[in-house]
């Protein structure tokens, strides 16, 4: 059983150090595998069924600690290469981090004890157009942007519960605290 650590309001610079050390690894290095309790935990979820070649519109890449996804209602523990889909929430615990990979190259890194949903996603491979909209209720976030933002960055939005980012840069943290 994990204890959980409560952290002074300070540490929120310590978060976004974590986040950038998870991101700049996101996809240098796979996780570890998860500790035996973990995995233990992780038998007795329901597990979430993926299909090869399905039309996932991201991959976690990078899981560290406690990374929930919900998919349909369903929720269960994320493991690297899982799908995220459209209307997937994530949901990191203490001492947690995830890295996704969306289908347009646009990296995702979630920082502990964070709540993220993938709200809305379009790509078109073909003429690299389509939206972003992700939604974090609460916690920090990463978001480096991918091809969508380098040809229309007007259709790549980051909302929190109380502000709408309109992105125009390509590397950027945005932080929710309830």
């Amino acid at each position: 059983m994990m204890t959980t650590n409560t952290l002074p309001a300070r540490a929120a610079p310590a978060a976004l150090l974590a986040l950038l050390l998870l991101a700049g690894t996101a996809g240098a290095q796979p996780a570890t595998p998860p500790a035996p309790e973990a995995s233990a935990a992780s038998a007795a979820a329901p597990a979430l069924t993926l299909t090869p070649g399905d039309d996932r519109q991201g991959t976690f890449k990078t899981v560290q600690g406690q990374i929930t996804r919900t998919h349909g209602g369903q929720s269960g523990p994320a493991q690297v290469g899982d799908a995220l889909w459209q209307g997937d929430r994530i949901t990191s615990g203490p001492k947690s981090a995830a890295a996704v990979t969306l289908r347009d190259g646009t990296v995702l890194s979630i920082g502990a004890d964070s709540t993220v949903d993938l709200a809305q996603f379009q790509f078109d491979a073909t003429t690299h157009e389509g939206n972003v909209l992700i939604a974090l209720a609460k916690g920090s976030l990463r978001l480096v942007t991918g091809l969508i933002a380098k040809l229309r960055p007007e259709q790549v939005k980051v909302t929190t519960p109380t502000t709408v980012i309109g992105v125009r840069g390509t590397d950027f943290i945005v932080e929710q605290n309830p």
